[in-house]
Order: structure tokens, then sequence, then C-alpha cells
């Protein structure tokens, strides 16, 4: 066992970072030591080592994907030192958590392309020219059969199966395989071998986050604390964000989608995302708070958090051309850039509106016409029977939907 981290003074600079450190988070464990951690790190100047561990089982991310992202950033700016560890030889383990069933393993060449799109979108978040990559094969691999009969004999079967999910499994006669019991020991012995101090991840990855801290200590290592960060509700405010519910922003959304999605959401829900999302200060956020129960427009607040993540993904131009467009479409205006369609013919309304892509159906055009929904060249069309003659003009569905087209006789 290691000796107890000794004591040094928790200054107001600590204690920032103390703040910083438990925002938004599930939990911090063990929250002294960690302050520990930081003091010492102030004290001595030396950087503390924060690990997050990515298993590429997917490629894309949307905005639920960076809260850790975000955490691990705001820890970047603090000056210690992130690494972006890829699980690839984990992987092809395949982990199990929250699963009632083993997962398939990916195959390396899977591995390396969803890791290599992963860590892209992941350095819109994260400084690239600070982020320390690591890929766990680099000692999974030597560690060799000898080596990992040796790691697992550092941990019990009873205790595994205190695990939820296994737990779960093992109730219910589901077959659980040897090799799952290897998951949270690698990615333990991660922990190990990259001497990490804090590790970052999902409430369902707690059990994990343990381990390493149990299995440093077996290695006779200053114990790691571990970070969990809750899932980030989605555009209803309600579920989690997921691409299934389509309640979610994909970071490699167009600018002008991201904004106006962004802007959709409750004035509720936008506290919530400043707290996870925003790289705001936190007695920035509370100003903004104390400004609208002042009598301030809550608006005003989302607008900033639209282009705070706009901009973060598309750049700062990009965000402020996507508000412009969005107050242009708000006023009832012509964005400068729409799609421009030619058509030959008279065409019905409806299989218009279809034709032009801006309705799936030509019957759910007719809805929209019914519904007062459809413009042309900035006049509101109410007959559904009309037939529209050759020519050039702007195709309107709501607010947001334009095309110019071109009928030719």
């Amino acid at each position: 066992m290691t000796a107890p981290i000794p004591p040094y003074p928790v200054t107001d600079l600590v204690r920032e970072a103390m703040a910083i450190s438990l925002r938004g988070v599930e939990e911090l464990l063990p929250q002294p030591a960690w302050e520990q951690k930081l003091a010492r790190s102030a004290a001595t100047g030396q950087p503390l080592r924060i690990k997050l561990g990515l298993d590429p089982t997917a490629p894309d991310i949307h905005f639920g994907h960076t809260v850790v992202l975000n955490k691990m950033r705001q820890l970047q700016d603090l000056g210690h030192q992130v690494i972006f560890l890829i699980v690839d030889f984990t992987s092809l383990i395949g982990d199990p958590s929250g699963r009632s069933s083993t997962r398939p393993p990916l195959t390396p060449e899977q591995i390396r392309a969803n890791a290599e799109t992963y860590y892209q979108q992941a350095s819109l978040v994260l400084d690239p020219a600070r982020t320390e990559i690591r890929y766990n094969s680099e000692w999974a691999i030597p560690l060799g059969s000898m080596g990992l009969i040796q790691l697992a004999a550092k941990y019990t079967v009873a205790r595994m199966l205190e695990r939820d999910d296994f737990t779960k499994r093992y109730a219910s006669q589901t077959p659980i395989s040897v090799h799952e019991f290897l998951y949270p020991l690698m990615q333990g012995y991660d922990s190990v071998a990259l001497k990490s101090d804090l590790e970052l991840g999902g409430t369902d990855q707690k059990f994990n986050l343990l381990m390493g801290r149990h299995l440093q200590q077996e290695y006779g290592q200053e114990p790691q604390c571990v970070l969990t960060m809750p899932l980030l509700e989605g555009l209803d405010g309600v579920e989690k964000m997921s691409k299934s519910k389509n309640n979610y922003i994909g970071i490699s959304e167009p600018a002008n989608t991201m904004f106006a999605k962004v802007l959709s959401i409750s004035d509720t829900l936008m506290w919530r995302w400043y707290e996870l999302l925003s790289f705001e200060s936190l007695a920035a956020i509370a100003a903004r708070k104390a400004a609208i129960e002042a009598g301030a427009n809550p608006k005003d607040a989302k607008v900033a958090l639209a282009l705070e993540l706009t901009g973060r993904f598309h750049g700062k131009a990009a965000a402020e051309s996507a508000l412009q467009d969005f107050e242009l479409r708000a006023r009832g205006g012509i964005p400068d850039e729409i799609p421009e369609i030619s058509l030959q013919g008279e065409m019905g309304i409806g299989a218009l509106l279809k034709a032009a892509g801006l309705v799936a159906s030509g019957s759910e055009g007719l809805r929209m016409v019914e519904q007062g929904g459809v413009r042309i060249d900035g006049t509101v069309i109410s007959d559904k029977a009309l037939r529209v003659s050759p020519g050039t003009f702007v195709l309107q569905v709501g607010k947001r939907k334009f095309a110019r087209v071109t009928l030719q006789a």
C-alpha cells in the first residue's frame, strides 16, 4: 500500500480548480483526495494526468458525447495533462458495461477507422497540442499470457459479480463469457500503465473506473480519483440525447441547423446545457441568470449559448452567419443561399413541393397548404387545388425551408 498523500495547502486557486472539477459532475470519488492532488500540483507545478478511455464502437459524436470531453477540456485549461486513450486492445474484447448479453467484438480495421474519425471530432473540443494520444495495445500485448494471469489474480470472481450488469445476467442465467471479466481488469490496468491521477467516464463506467483505483494500489501506486459525468438531456428536455430518439445535435451538422436547434430548447433546459456544454465561467453563468431574474429576455442567453456552441464546431464567422440567417427567417425573409431547382411544366402545388424536396410527399405538401405554411414569393398559398404555371419563384415551407424553383414550359 502507498503512503497517504501528504497534506498541501488548499489555496483560493485550488478551491477554484475544485469548483471547476465539480461543475456538472455526477460523482467525484474521493473528493478529499482529488483536492489534495490539485493542491500538490499547485504547490509543485507538476501537472496531473487525466485519463479518458475511448472504446471506438462508433465514429460519430453528438452533443451528449461531448459532456465528458468538455470536462477534459476544462481540466486541460487548468494546466493538466490530458490523455486520450484509444482502447484498441480491449475493444477486441467488447465492453460489457450496461449490456444484457455478450457484445460482438470489433475488428482491428473497424477500431482504427472509428478511432481516427472520433479523434478528429474530439479535437474540436480538446486542444490537440496539449493532448497525449495513446493506444492500450502498447502495454496490453507485451503483458502476455503470464502477465494476464497475474493481473487476473488481483481480483476475485465474487467482487466481479457485484457489478450490476453481471449480477442481473447471472441471476437470469444469461451467459457471461470469461473474457468479459477481462475488460474491467484491462481498463484498470490502463491506469497502472499510464499512472493516471484521475479517470473520467460515464455513469455506467463507475465499476471499471474504481477497478483502476484498486489495481493501482495493488501495484504500489497512488490510486487515481474517478469522475463520472451525467447523461445530457436531448432537445425534448426529457430523454437522454440519442440519435434513435431524434432529439440530438450532431457536432458535424451544418452551422445553421445547429444554431436553430440550440435555440429550440426550453428556457429551463438551457441552464442544464450551460452547465454541461458551455465553457463560460460559473460566475458568468450566474450573472446571466441574475439578469434574467431582473427582467432580461431569456432569449439573449440562449442566443449566446447557440453562438458559443456553433462557433466551437464551425468557427465564429459561421456562428454569426447562422444568427443572421435565423433572424432573417424569423422575419419571413429569404436567406442569401437557397437550393435552386429546375423542373418541367405546370404542376400541382402538392407535387411541386415534393419535387422541390421541401416535403416528403404530395399529401404532406397539401397539409402544409391547409395549415397556411406554404408561400410563393412571400404570398401565403391557401388553395390546395392550385396549379403553378411556368416561371421562376421562391417556394417556402414553414420558416426554414426554401427553394428557388424554375418551372420550364
